[in-house]
């Protein structure tokens, strides 16, 4: 069973998933980490330069930098598979002052503004809705067959016109009236979004605030494994509390320890400690060191004090076992993403690297992040991507 903890003090707000008593999420939060945090955010935003080079537009949202939109993040969204891309120059596109809806998808950093999109996204526990497209998708870790149709057969039944969706993995063998409830509360914000869009004045003005992370733990994990909620500070605990008689959460239980330090309480202070190291230690003596550059994160796996009492193959892939097993630890406790390269002990048997290829996509069921494995490339080294959960996690 998962317990939060959120643990507040005077300079931060720590919230942390544990899991069996292990750490599996961690995410800090201060006052300028929580302004910095825009992705999901709807906005009414104003075109303000076109940049026919770029194929894209600086587009005025309200915040310190203007956004950063692509031609492609402006023309519809098609399913290539049915329909053909259209290509269009951004100049045909958008004009100078016009007013368009758009939604962070990257966040701004010390040299960039936003990225934006026109394609909205909103998430639900069970179901994303995806209003102006006809795509309708479902999570790659349901794998039943009978059940996938099941699924995209309830929601194609009751989805408006032109309205797309992804159904979330947390939909399977979920009742029906559960999902469509999700859907019809997923709407109703979308018709509350376009609402104020109809209404407004032609001015950079946010509309929709994307969930707090609390809340984004709560809506991707289960609710039958949240087994209860801890918090040290009144005001989040009544947030909280507000939040969970929102979504009609009944089943988490929600404990207000005042004043208490929950990180001492459930012995953290050394797990979170780790999580800032460069190497990290395997059981059975091997290590893995983790290297994050401004393009990737580079993982590199070795066999340090393990020797192994079988052959060198057998040695080489106990290694490249536990390591993947930690990778995937880690990368949920440092919230890494972009693109990621692990670059394991080789191995000589074609069956092994099958095996590990295996194990790592597996374990990355468990990672509520969007996560694609590539495979191995011609020199040996494991490609995958991972999208950050949290774009400030420290």
């Amino acid at each position: 069973m998962i317990e939060l903890i959120i643990n507040k003090t005077k300079e931060s707000k720590t919230i942390a998933t544990i899991e069996n008593g292990k750490l599996v999420e961690i995410y800090e939060e201060n006052e300028e980490s929580q302004k910095a945090r825009n992705e999901g955010n709807i906005y009414i935003g104003i075109v303000k330069d076109i940049v026919p080079g770029m194929q894209a537009a600086f587009i005025d949202i309200g915040t310190e930098k203007n956004s950063f939109i692509h031609v492609k993040d402006i023309l519809p969204q098609v399913d290539e598979k049915i329909e053909k891309k259209v290509d269009a120059n951004i100049k045909d596109v958008v004009k100078p002052k016009q007013k368009m809806l758009v939604q962070i998808q990257k966040d701004s950093n010390d040299k960039k503004g936003a990225r934006t999109t026109t394609h909205i996204k909103l998430t639900g526990k069970y179901v994303i809705l995806m209003p102006n497209t006809n795509i309708v998708t479902i999570s790659q870790k349901i794998e039943n067959e009978k059940e996938k149709e099941r699924l995209l057969k309830i929601v194609k039944e009751k989805l408006p016109k032109n309205t797309g969706a992804i159904i979330r993995t947390a939909a399977e063998n979920k009742q029906e009236a559960e999902i469509l409830k999700d859907l019809e509360q997923l709407e109703n914000k979308w018709k509350n979004i376009i609402n104020k869009f109809n209404k407004s004045n032609d001015k950079p003005e946010i509309l929709y605030k994307s969930p707090s992370i609390i809340e984004k733990i709560i809506i991707d994990i289960p609710e039958d494994k949240i087994s209860k909620i801890e918090v040290n500070n009144r005001t989040d605990y009544n947030e909280i509390k507000e939040y969970l008689e929102e979504i009609q959460e009944n089943k988490i239980k929600l404990e207000l320890s005042e004043k208490e330090n929950l990180i001492e309480k459930y012995e953290l202070d050394k797990q979170i400690e780790k999580i800032n190291q460069r190497k990290i230690w395997l059981n059975c003596g091997g290590f893995i060191t983790i290297d994050p550059t401004e393009a990737l994160v580079a993982i590199d796996v070795n066999s340090g004090k393990f020797t192994g009492k079988s052959n060198l193959e057998e040695t080489i892939y106990k290694v490249n076992y536990e390591a993947t097993i930690e990778i995937v630890k880690q990368l949920r406790l440092r919230d890494i993403g972009g693109i990621i390269i692990i670059d394991y002990i080789d191995m000589q048997k074609e069956e092994n690297k099958e095996k590990i290829e295996k194990l790592l996509k597996e374990k990355l069921k468990e990672d509520r992040a969007k996560t694609q494995v590539e495979g191995f490339t011609k020199l040996n080294l494991m490609e995958m991507t991972r999208k950050h959960i949290c774009s400030h996690n420290s």
